[in-house]
This record gives C-alpha cells, structure tokens and sequence, in this order.
C-alpha cells in the first residue's frame, strides 16, 4: 500500500491554513506530522516479525514512549487485526470521508488478491516515496500525481482513472461503487477540501470561510 499515499494524501488534502494564514501547501498537516521522529511513509518489513523486533527496539531504547508515538502513514493496529492508514486530513464533507473508506477497503483487498489479474505495480524507492509524498502534500490533485501503477508522475484524473480501473472488480463486489466513484468524480471536478477552502476564503472572505466549513462538515 506504500505507494499508493501520495495519491491518496492529494484526494485527501484539506489543510492548507495554519494560524489563519495559507501555508502554500495543501495539506499541512502532512509537513507538521513530518517532524515527529517516527512518521511518514513507513519502511519496508518483511513480515510481521520484523515488524515486532523493530518497533519493539524503538520503544526499548526509549526512543519512543510506546506504539501510540508510531506516527507513520501505515501502521499495524495494536487493538484489532488491521492496517491502519493515517496519511490522509480529515474531510470537511461526510461523503468525502465514507469515498475514502470506501477506496482504502477497496485497495486493500485488492491488493491482497492473488496478482494474476495485473503485473505487480513498479518498486517505488523510499527517496521517491518520500519526494511524492511532499509533492502530493504541496500542490494536492490539482497538478500531477506519483502514479503506482505506471511509478510516473501522472496528471491527477489519469491516476485516479487508473485506480478506478485496478479497483473496480472489488467495487463490484462489494456495492461500494456507488459510495466511491461519483464522489471522486465530483471531488476532481470541484477540488478536494484544500481547494475548496482557499476558493471560498479568496472570494467571500473569512466569515463566510468560516460558515461554509460549518456547513460542510454538518452536511447541511
């Protein structure tokens, strides 16, 4: 799933403020989570020993306090058996954040599926990872995108094209296409969160900022 973080952090981008000023980012949650010591994308493991021994020498060596301070975009749940995925911004519209659900269920199980129905996505660097990932957090879906499946910068709507067409046998079968594929649609039409609050700020000012993230956020 690692490769797949910077498309999904520029869908997802919703934080292009900081103390009222725009960062020039889109998500800047994504920069601010960088400066914790364990974060962003997360290496390679090869199994979920390896993945044990080496959290657990990060929190015996007291290098972290404990598993909660693993502020990496993939981590292992300690309380259930999944993947949490935590790169993307909160949304500011309910249906935005069901979509997303919607395509990270998706994307894991189809990437758990055997591979016979496609050749395995390009190996993506960590340099390249880590570069794509501050790519996406700058300029969100309204440029290009690191595109797994080709491993080249890609414009946004090619990209999510492309996801659409590797996920769509388990959209299919689980009725989720309904939820995903036209709020994606309109996300790319409209702009994603980031987009939609320097477009509002820009032209009605900061009040009326403030009343269409109530709004949106409600669903009203």
């Amino acid at each position: 799933m690692r490769p797949w973080l910077p498309l999904l952090i520029a869908l997802s981008a919703n934080s292009p403020l900081w103390h009222g000023a725009d960062t020039g980012f889109a998500s800047w949650r994504t920069v601010v989570f960088g400066h914790w010591p364990v974060s962003g994308p997360p290496p390679s493991f090869r199994d979920t020993h390896d993945y044990d021994r080496r959290t657990s020498h990060l929190v015996g060596e007291g290098l972290i306090r404990d598993s909660g301070q693993l502020y990496w975009h993939i981590r292992l749940s300690e309380r259930y058996p999944t993947v949490e995925v935590r790169a993307m911004d909160v949304q500011l519209r309910p249906d935005e954040a069901v979509m997303l659900a919607g395509l990270l269920r998706a994307l894991a199980t189809r990437l758990l599926d055997d591979d016979r129905a496609r050749p395995p996505a390009p190996a993506v660097t960590p340099e390249v990872l880590a570069a794509a990932v501050w790519h996406s957090a700058r300029h969100d879906c309204t440029g290009t995108v690191l595109d797994p499946l080709s491993g080249h910068l890609a414009p946004a709507a090619r990209a999510v094209a492309a996801l659409l067409d590797y996920l769509a046998p388990v959209l299919t079968a689980t009725d989720d296409g309904h939820h995903v594929t036209p709020v994606l649609e309109r996300l790319l039409r409209e702009g994603n969160g980031a987009v939609r609050q320097r477009r509002t700020l820009r032209r009605h000012g900061r009040a009326e900022f403030v009343a269409t993230i109530a709004d949106e956020t409600t669903g009203a």
